[in-house]
């Protein structure tokens, strides 16, 4: 069974940038779809970005379209998140997910993933 691991998170002033990771501490993520997610206080978890298998499809939510980039390392096995021109409202706890599915797709709805890490938290003072 795959685990995940997200580091990055930290503190930063807005309009400054974070990098997200998620690696692996058991199994391997290649031909697995990946998605990063996040959870406000008091908010439900939502979809951020998402890759394909392959790397070759991406899809963001409207609210980081533009400002964010998610994109995967067959070599090293990650996927990372790169943030810029973060904002207060971005402040959250990150998920990386994973999942398999049959074909090469990109996924952005939190119920089709199976695998999860533990998060990392992501604070953006104003």
């Amino acid at each position: 069974q795959v685990q995940l691991i997200e580091s990055g998170g930290g503190l930063v002033q807005a309009g400054g940038s974070l990098r997200l990771s998620c690696a692996v501490s058991k199994g391997t993520i290649s031909g697995y779809a990946m998605g990063w997610f996040r959870q406000a206080p008091g908010k439900e978890r939502e979809f951020v970005a998402a890759i394909s298998w392959s790397g070759g499809s991406t899809d963001y939510a409207d609210s980081v379209d533009g400002r964010f980039t998610i994109s995967r390392d067959s070599a090293k096995d990650t996927v990372a998140l790169q943030m810029n021109s973060l904002k207060p409202e971005d402040t959250a706890a990150y998920y990386c997910a994973a999942g398999r599915f049959r074909s090469d797709v990109v996924v952005t709805i939190e119920r089709f993933y199976d695998i999860w890490g533990q998060g990392t938290q992501v604070t953006v003072s104003s």
